[in-house]
């Protein structure tokens, strides 16, 4: 058994300590605002508003939570945006799963161009194109419905996901095709029996981003809900908060922190298989 010299051991001690020492102070940096709107969310309005913040409260209030439940509606705005992400992420997953696999297996005319295409639309920011999207609702009659945020939202969410998932489908062997069509597998039952299966913790990795960059969406959802607040999501409803004279800061931070929850809840629900999709995509 090789022993390791003790000059050596004394040399990678001060950089692991180094290295886990930056860990935490990342990780508390990070954290940090997280545990402040939590925090704010428990404080009474006269600590929230005090000149001297303090980063604790001796008298934890639900005040703000129950101002943000009495807000009208909260409920059916909680729905639309569950709606919404939902069939972004289910739509996209399916549509860059079927793509994915269609530019990878398949070799066809125009396909580099199709894949330059992908990665383009990637780098163009969605600020930019908030104001053509809202003349095609608008003259596609969508403005004021549900359909103004689900469509734009899978567009922007397919070119990342099909990027990603390329990896995943063409890490499966052909052999494996081969040897599913020699046991009298069809395509179709191949495609979602056999290769959906083995691909879907990359579907997991990339639902979460679209889940997160949906449900917290307020550029939209300010842009294409004019007048029916009846369609109005989640970030839109913390709008009634903001005062220009005196904003209910508590009120803020409890309907954030009521918006977190569904994505901490859909995070540990899928944690494992992301680990696994992402790890994959590194290793692609």
């Amino acid at each position: 058994m090789t022993r390791v010299p003790k000059r050596l051991g004394r040399i990678r001690r001060p950089w692991r300590l180094v290295a886990e020492t930056s860990t935490v102070l990342i990780a508390v940096v990070v954290a940090f605002p997280l545990y402040w709107m939590v925090l704010s969310a428990f404080k009474p309005a006269s600590e929230v508003q005090s000149d001297q913040p303090r980063p604790w409260t001796l008298n934890p209030s639900l005040d703000a939570f129950r101002r943000v439940f009495e807000q009208q509606d909260f409920g059916r705005y909680f729905l639309n945006s569950l709606l919404v992400a939902g069939a972004v992420v289910i739509a996209s997953a399916l549509i860059a799963f079927l793509a994915a696999t269609a530019v990878t297996r398949f070799r066809f005319r125009f396909r580099t161009t199709l894949l330059v295409m992908f990665l383009t639309a990637q780098m163009v920011p969605i600020e930019a194109l908030t104001i053509p999207m809202f003349f095609l609702m608008r003259d596609v009659d969508a403005l004021n419905t549900l359909y103004s945020l689900i469509l734009p939202h899978i567009a922007f969410s397919l070119p990342f996901a099909i990027w990603m998932l390329r990896g995943f489908v063409k890490a499966v062997p052909e052999a494996l095709e081969e040897q599913a069509f020699i046991d009298g597998a069809s395509r179709t039952r191949f495609l979602w029996q056999i290769l959906f299966p083995l691909v879907l913790p990359g579907l997991v990795a990339t639902s979460v981003f679209s889940f997160i960059s949906t449900w917290n969406d307020f550029l939209f959802a300010k842009s294409f809900i004019i007048s029916a607040t009846e369609n109005s999501t989640l970030p839109m409803a913390l709008l009634v908060f903001f005062d220009t004279e005196t904003p209910d800061w508590g009120g803020v931070m409890a309907g954030s922190t009521i918006m977190t929850i569904p994505v901490l809840i859909f995070f540990v629900a899928v944690q494992r298989r992301l680990v696994s999709g992402l790890g994959g995509a590194v290793k692609d």
